[in-house]
């Protein structure tokens, strides 16, 4: 069931602040219409309805039932994402999904296997593949730049804010888990992305310093036969920071910044030569952060079939059957063997 992106009639269900992004990515690369937005907070609703001259619901359930929309944008807080995401697919509708892919493997199971059933395109929401500097060290390490990798190793974190354990992304109904589930799902589809899937893991999910029962700190352990990833989730930098490094045998790329209060993007891509100091050469990309715009290309592309979606369902499924494995190794404190779908 392929469609002409511009023509597409789109919903969006979440009017928060990832609503909004979306709403205006699909202004801004014209590939659909707003023609509805669903929250159950109504002012928020017919707030962000009016700015794109889309109409206001409070019932989800309306607007997916609705016969003129095509595609689904579910931004819900992520307890709410797996009956939304199921319910559109069924009334035939494409799915963008805001990562995580539900709370838990479960539910994102559920959700892969009805996208199959509803042979409708589904997508999991993993903008940070679309940050420029990524896809620029993507290509150059698909080219051979870096050689075949060994090594990768991240930071990422939220430079934390007053009263940020009182937020719903602490409130393990709402969220499903914490900081893991939160910045540690990009990390973890990043890593899938250049250096494959895992076959251990080794986490350690801690909360440090807000008064709250989930993580606020996460370190992770990850290897199958070739590669070695390292990486730390914070809500506790004090400054936001993204830092994405990747060491092959031939050279390293290394990616900081990711727009915003990030910082500029940069991607430093260094050449190995024995005994001497590697060559490098820098890429700078600023600029507002134009990941969701790219992302939602990729995404309406898919439904024309004019391209493979990138960071489909089962990106989705095995990123929360990892999650799942690195709370285990928390709790048990042992390594833990990953049995991906």
């Amino acid at each position: 069931m392929t469609m002409n992106p511009k023509t597409l009639r789109i919903g969006i269900v979440g009017a928060g602040l990832i609503g909004g992004k979306r709403a205006l990515a699909i202004k801004h690369t014209g590939k659909g219409i707003l023609a509805a937005v669903a929250d159950v907070n109504q002012k928020s609703a017919e707030a962000l309805a009016a700015k794109y001259g889309a109409s206001a619901e409070t019932d989800w359930k309306k607007l997916i039932a609705r016969k003129d929309i095509d595609v689904v944008v579910v931004a819900v807080p992520n307890a709410f994402t797996k009956k939304i995401v199921i319910a559109a697919l069924r009334h035939g509708k494409h799915v963008l999904s805001e990562k995580p892919f539900g709370i838990n493997a479960k539910e994102a199971k559920a959700m892969a296997e009805a996208a199959r059933k509803s042979r409708c395109v589904a997508k999991a929401g993993f903008n940070h593949r679309f940050q420029a500097a990524m896809l620029k060290a993507h290509e150059i390490y698909k080219e051979g730049g870096i050689g075949k990798i060994f090594i990768i190793r991240a930071r990422y974190g939220h430079g934390g804010r007053p009263g940020m354990e009182k937020e719903w992304r602490f409130n393990k109904k709402l969220s499903g888990g914490g900081e893991l589930l939160d910045q540690g799902v990009h990390l973890i589809d990043l890593a899938r992305w250049f250096g494959g899937e895992p076959t251990t893991v080794y986490g350690l999910a801690q909360t440090k310093f807000w008064r709250t029962k989930l993580e606020d700190n996460v370190f992770v352990l990850m290897r199958n036969n070739t590669v070695t990833v390292s990486f730390h989730v914070s809500t506790t930098n004090w400054k936001n920071l993204f830092s994405f490094e990747i060491f092959g045998d031939k050279g390293y790329l290394r990616i900081d910044g990711k727009g915003g209060s990030y910082g500029e993007e940069v991607l430093t891509w260094g050449r190995r030569r024995p005994g001497a100091a590697p060559d490098t050469k820098v890429f700078k990309f600023p600029g507002s952060d134009e990941s969701w715009e790219r992302e939602w290309k990729n995404f309406t592309g898919a439904i024309a079939g004019r391209n493979k979606v990138i960071g489909d369902a089962m990106d989705g499924l095995r990123t929360n059957q990892i999650v799942e494995a690195l709370y285990r190794s928390s709790r048990e404190h042992k390594e833990i063997k990953v049995k991906l779908t």
